[in-house]
């Protein structure tokens, strides 16, 4: 069963985009569950509504459900459906689906946990099962029908395992070196997020896959390699591990999702909430030209590569000094891969609210230059811009007005005036996050969500209580490093 929740769906991170990509999703499901006699049941309403209606109708002899790390929202509703299980004796089962790992005290063992979960076989698919009563099948709607094809990445399994194929057999080739770049990472990347968020396809299936597949290349001749492929596959194995890792953090804390990380850093940016710059960032027309053109991207086709998303992101918390809860929720609901875990961790690391990590301000126009030297991506993006002169392309509002009139481009009509001047936006963010970090106690705080949330391969040492002014030395060098390179 499958419940299309009201609760859930008119949460403020909530899109149609998601919505699609799951009916599609689900539409393929029903098709391979109904080979194996199972039938898909799809539920209008809220969950606590369907095991009512479930139990009424057929004896339950429990509930088994995948263990999900979500939003606030889905938090309160898994807490509402074990209320209901105590009280109707119901023994429910959740069923790891990553290496989250519940109730954890730190993050001491979690990387061993992390590789004892991968080493585990993949789960084989059942070959039938007896199917439920009809009277229960008529309680809910018939399966949805797969969306008309459009620019988002289509929805199902068979779409994620065809592009992990793709992806290890050849394009991770291209991996490590084009993940940057906003014009060759479509096809760098694995564009396996999707399946992983939604589950059409598992961490653990994706793991075991590229570890086999950089196995089977090792074995071969040097000469006999795809260039490059092996040590790609590699560098992607490491970011798997950091998928899992960012999921725990809002696993182990689910109220990042609202509040910050580091609570030092509560009312830095808050009170000078600006909803004009915030408009003109969600819709493309901050005047600052990548910012834009990777709006446009996300918006149209909702994925954007990391290291353009981030730049998204600290364009909004620096230069605009916008508090990071509004974008976020923006972001999310653009991104058709949205996974909470990740999303909101990374949306404060970026905004430099998580105490644990180095300042990550992106200059827009350096990264123009860096990752789109011939313009080709603003370009695209920004029809408006396409008679600009290379010169000006990244900085237009700097052109002398005789080459605006003729390249027919005038800044304020044809292209918004910059809402905020990149350089002098950063040098003022980078002086307020200087004075904010003079205030007392927050080195305190930062150690504090380091041994909550920080990376490690093993224990720290933890000082005695009576001497907690003073960190243990292992501590402490393990704090500063994470402080200098999260």
């Amino acid at each position: 069963m499958y419940c299309f929740e009201p609760s859930q769906l008119m949460q403020p991170d909530a899109a149609a985009r998601h919505q699609g990509f799951v009916e599609a999703s689900l539409a393929e499901l029903a098709q391979d569950l109904a080979r194996a006699n199972i039938r898909l049941l799809v539920w209008q309403g809220e969950v606590i509504e369907a095991l009512d209606a479930l139990r009424a109708a057929y004896p339950l002899a429990g509930l088994w459900s995948h263990e999900e790390t979500g939003n606030l929202a889905s938090y309160a509703r898994d807490r509402a459906v074990a209320d209901w299980c105590r009280t109707h004796g119901v023994r429910w089962t959740e069923l790891p689906q990553m290496g989250v790992v519940r109730r954890l005290p730190d993050r001491d063992h979690w990387n061993a946990e992390w590789e004892g979960f991968m080493a585990a076989e993949v789960a084989p698919l059942p070959a039938t099962a007896p199917d439920l009563p009809l009277s229960v099948a008529a309680l809910c709607g018939p399966p949805p029908l797969s969306p008309a094809p459009g620019a988002f990445q289509p929805g199902g399994r068979r779409a994620g395992v065809t592009v992990l194929r793709d992806f290890l057999d050849g394009r991770a080739a291209a991996y490590r070196g084009g993940i940057s770049s906003p014009l060759k990472a479509p096809t760098a990347c694995s564009r396996l997020s999707p399946y992983l968020a939604w589950g059409n396809v598992s961490i653990r299936e994706v793991v075991r896959a590229t570890r086999a597949r950089a196995a089977e290349l090792a074995e071969l001749p040097a000469e006999q390699r795809p260039p490059r492929l092996l040590a790609s596959l590699r560098a992607f194995e490491s970011r798997l591990h950091w998928h899992c890792h960012f999921i725990q953090k809002l696993e182990s804390e689910p109220s990042l999702e609202v509040r910050n990380m580091h609570r030092g850093y509560d009312g830095l940016r808050e009170p000078d909430f600006d909803p004009v710059r915030f408009q003109a960032w969600a819709r493309g027309e901050t005047g600052v030209p990548l910012v834009d053109a990777c709006m446009a991207m996300l918006t149209q086709t909702g994925w954007l590569n990391f290291r353009m998303r981030a730049m998204l992101m600290s364009f909004a918390a620096y230069p605009l000094w916008l508090h990071w809860r509004e974008p976020g929720l923006h972001l999310a609901r653009l991104f058709t891969d949205y996974e909470p875990g990740i999303h909101w961790p990374q949306v404060q690391m970026q905004s430099g609210v998580t105490g644990i990590n180095a300042m990550r301000v992106y200059n827009p126009v350096k990264q123009a230059r860096d990752h789109d030297p011939d313009g080709a991506f603003v370009r695209r993006w920004l029809p408006a811009l396409r008679r600009v002169p290379d010169a000006w392309l990244f900085e237009p509002w700097k052109m002398p007005a005789n080459v605006q009139a003729a390249c027919g481009v005038l800044i304020g009509r044809d292209y918004p005036a910059p809402v905020v001047e990149p350089e002098q936006g950063l040098r003022e963010a980078r002086a307020r996050m200087a004075e904010w970090r003079k205030r007392p106690g927050l080195k305190e705080e930062a150690q504090r969500v380091f041994l909550q949330h920080g990376s490690r391969k093993g224990p720290v040492r933890r000082k005695p209580r009576r001497k907690a002014a003073a960190p243990a030395p292992a501590q402490a060098d393990l704090f500063d490093r994470a402080m200098e390179n999260p």
